[in-house]
């Protein structure tokens, strides 16, 4: 069964940090570009970052820029995302995404940013 499953979520003061992590069975995660996108209530679904099957590569929104780091680790079929610097409107279900060829999204994980 083809499965990515999010942890590290969780609530944090802001100017805090979690890494979250996706750990993915079923398939090999390197032959996937994996992205995370995260959605507040009320909104739609946004793209945080994304990174290649190699690791080589990596985009940010702007609104993470400079703050969040995405990485991977394809030996432990798991990928990260660094979260520095965390502001209220970080507040989100944070999920990850497997894009072509498995494009399979994990269960999400919520991150509570507050004081």
């Amino acid at each position: 069964q083809v499965q990515l499953v999010e942890s590290g979520g969780g609530l944090v003061q802001p100017g805090g940090s979690l890494r979250l992590s996706c750990s993915a069975s079923g398939f090999t995660l390197s032959t996937s570009a994996m992205s995370w996108f995260r959605q507040a209530p009320g909104e739609q679904r946004e793209f945080v970052a994304r990174i290649s099957t190699r690791g080589g590569f990596t985009t940010y929104a702007d609104s993470v820029k400079g703050r969040f780091t995405i990485s991977r680790d394809n030996a432990k079929n798991t990928v990260y995302l660094q979260m520095n610097s965390l502001k209220p409107e970080d507040t989100a279900v944070y999920y990850c995404y497997a894009n072509d060829p498995m494009r399979t999204w994990g269960q999400g994980t919520q991150v509570t940013v507050s004081s």
